[in-house]
């Protein structure tokens, strides 16, 4: 069974004449945890992808649109946002747009007190959530009291504590610094294994996430022009002649291999790189 299915699904924002997607086909398999990476030029149309997998398009954000969405089996214009939310989990580019109650705490338990869950559940949930991400000692503290990385943390433990089977993030280190990226993305990883949730993740910066990267979706112009494992598509023509900030590291090995100084696959991690040199 596919977990993330689009079947010819079109959208335009109302009052836009050019389609945002275009004659999108996606199928994400259930049951396979894994780290995808969504990549693609600006204005790609990948913020609008992931905006229609928890109901937001159509639901939220007018516009005309043909086709169908279904996540988890349901469609996602015949089921609700909050419904859609228990399945995945989104974090958007700016987390403090997410943040709403006075402290961390209440933060993290707000989707699960709309939920209807006993008291004592949610202070466990909470206590787990924190920990994982670990935020325990931020939790009495107010949202905008936090950094620009605790803040991602708390909005990444605020949708945790709702045990989605996939987590969704929209550049989530667009306003970090590097150090702090870092952070974010080996959490993300960690989040991956602990929960054995998938993780789809929308990036540019591809230096930090290729190296955990196992599947790789690359959008053009509101298309979907390749999707497949990470190592297939970063060595592939469609990621070459994409402008995109692409990693130093295949940068060095494509100018090897048009030198015809290197005929492997291009590594997409240093310790790849070093593997590949000693061969």
């Amino acid at each position: 069974m596919n977990f993330v299915k689009f079947d010819n699904f079109y959208y335009r924002y109302k009052g836009n004449e050019e389609y945002a997607l275009n004659n999108i086909n996606l199928d994400i398999e259930d049951n396979k945890y894994k780290f995808i990476l969504l990549c693609g030029e600006t204005g790609s149309g990948k913020t609008s992808l992931i905006r229609c997998m928890n109901g937001l398009i159509p639901q939220f954000y007018a516009g005309f649109y043909k086709g169908k969405v279904f996540i988890n089996g349901n469609d996602t214009v015949e089921t609700s946002i909050a419904n859609l939310s228990t399945d995945v989990g989104i974090v958007f580019q700016n987390p403090e747009n997410q943040l709403i109650s006075m402290n961390v705490e209440n933060e993290i338990a707000f989707g699960l007190e709309n939920l209807g869950v006993p008291p004592k559940e949610i202070s466990r949930k909470i206590n787990e959530s924190a920990s994982l991400t670990e935020i325990e000692h931020l939790l009495d503290k107010a949202p905008f009291e936090l950094s620009g990385g605790e803040q991602q943390r708390v909005a990444i433990a605020s949708i945790l504590v709702l045990e989605p089977k996939m987590l969704i993030l929209d550049e989530p280190t667009a306003l970090l610094d590097p150090y702090m990226a870092k952070k974010i993305i080996n959490l993300l990883q960690e989040i991956k294994e602990d929960k054995k949730i998938t993780v789809l993740i929308s990036e540019h910066r591809l230096d930090l996430i290729l190296p955990f990267t196992d599947q790789l979706i690359l959008m053009k112009n509101g298309s979907i022009i390749e999707y497949d494992s990470c190592e297939k598509v970063v060595n592939g023509i469609k990621f070459q002649n994409l402008n995109l900030n692409k990693p130093v590291i295949y940068s060095i090995f494509s100018k090897l291999k048009k030198k015809n100084l290197f005929d492997k696959k291009i590594p997409i991690s240093i310790t790849e790189a070093i593997k590949s040199l000693r061969m």
